[in-house]
């Protein structure tokens, strides 16, 4: 790729997502946003931190794509956790710790 294409590709992207964001911000900035829309949008965070992270731990590039018991059981962790708990970082949190344990006493899944 020649440097004016890589910088064309920045500079399509950059206006882009400010046309993205300017649509919401700039023109329906002042704008009351209707009850259904403000209950949809509180859902936004738990459906994108899962879709974020389930192809990470299905099919994790650290481990060549080759799904791991740590990676699964510090999952399932997270999981439970954030259901009983209804805490989103307090599953992240978990999950985090239990796949650093999980790879500190030796299960396979390390780096």
């Amino acid at each position: 790729m020649s440097d004016l294409q890589i910088w064309s590709v920045i500079l399509g992207l950059g206006v882009a997502t400010y046309a993205i964001r300017f649509s919401f911000l700039g023109l329906l900035g002042d704008r009351e946003i209707p009850a259904l829309a403000r209950t949809l949008l509180r859902y936004v965070p738990t459906a994108v931190i899962p879709a974020l992270v389930t192809p990470l731990v299905l099919y994790p590039p650290a481990m060549d794509g080759e799904t791991d018991p740590a990676r699964l059981l510090a999952a399932g962790a997270a999981l439970a956790v954030g259901v009983a708990t209804r805490s989103m970082l307090g599953g992240i949190a978990t999950g985090m710790g239990a796949l650093w344990l999980l790879q500190t006493i030796g299960l396979p899944g390390g780096l």
